[in-house]
């Protein structure tokens, strides 16, 4: 039986929609294992940055003059202009790097405002890249790293980085990419510093510049490992960490709880529980290695 009124969903993300499809039919599919069909039993306002972050607080307003039910975000810079949006519509984070240092909730267990959701924040995962990277480049002894100052959680990756460096008694280079003209030039003083291999912390940027990113790796003859598979997807050489298109199926569950009555700031954020490993058999090739 259909609804007198169907629950309005806002969903924002800074990307394209062919760039986040994936995600976007997990979202899809955790809400239809919930029993909510998209046009049937709920409405889904998409909304689409297109690799512009500066577009997301258009969008995000936006949203909140449709009266939306609940603001799904895609990413921490969705989630930030989410929120300076609206402090009474309901805000689900599909992932955050670290939803706490990012000022998104107060902490895991109790959210405490209208923001709540699913963190891709584990500690462990730099150690993880590094030892692959050592594997795949047995004489490693410099990385280069690659992250974004404006990413409040930046601090915290590279803290934790730096102390798997030291455990593998490896040298990192860190070049701070802020806009997309910064990549090139990063990749050049790479060289430059004869870098071994790069490493990308998790930031907008890059995951906006996906095919950019891993063209210039190939072409700079640097292996690269990613946080995203995405960026393999698009040719770049690795990526381990949290599943997103796990993280979105979850994020369904939390729109299931809010529409039945259940407030953010009740509903601790839950941290990845699947991660993954995709390589591309094509690039190692393109970089001279075995």
């Amino acid at each position: 039986q259909q609804p007198a009124k169907m629950p309005r969903i806002g969903y924002l993300s800074a990307n394209s929609r062919s760039a986040v499809l994936t995600r976007i039919e997990a979202f899809r599919q955790g809400l239809h294992e919930l029993g909510y069909v998209e046009g049937k039993y709920i409405v889904i306002e998409w909304r689409f940055a297109e690799g512009k972050p500066n577009r997301l607080p258009a969008l995000a307003a936006e949203l909140v003059h449709l009266k939306v039910d609940i603001i799904v975000s895609a990413s921490p810079p969705a989630t930030r202009a989410a929120k300076e949006a609206t402090s009474t519509i309901p805000i689900v984070m599909t992932q955050d790097s670290d939803p706490v240092a990012n000022g998104s909730v107060a902490s895991l267990a109790r959210p405490g405002g209208n923001i709540t959701g699913l963190s891709t924040f584990a500690p462990e995962l730099s150690g993880k890249r590094l030892e692959l990277l050592k594997e795949i480049v047995p004489k490693l002894s410099r990385v280069a790293v690659f992250g974004s100052s404006t990413e409040p959680a930046n601090a915290q990756l590279l803290k934790e980085t730096e102390l798997a460096a030291g455990a593998f008694k490896l040298q990192l280079q860190y070049l701070d990419v802020l806009d997309r003209k910064d990549i090139e030039r990063a990749f050049r003083a790479a060289s430059k510093g004869r870098a071994d291999a790069v490493l990308a912390l998790a930031n907008s940027v890059a995951a906006s510049h996906r095919t950019e990113f891993a063209e210039l790796a190939i072409k700079s003859q640097l292996p690269a490992i990613y946080f995203r598979s995405a960026f393999v997807e698009d040719g770049g050489l690795m990526s381990y960490g949290a599943s997103f298109t796990d993280l979105d199926r979850r994020a369904a569950t939390y729109v299931d709880k809010i529409l039945k009555g259940a407030k953010p700031a009740d509903l601790p954020v839950e941290q990845p529980t699947k991660f993954e490993f995709v390589m591309n058999l094509k690039a190692p090739r393109q970089i001279g290695l075995p």
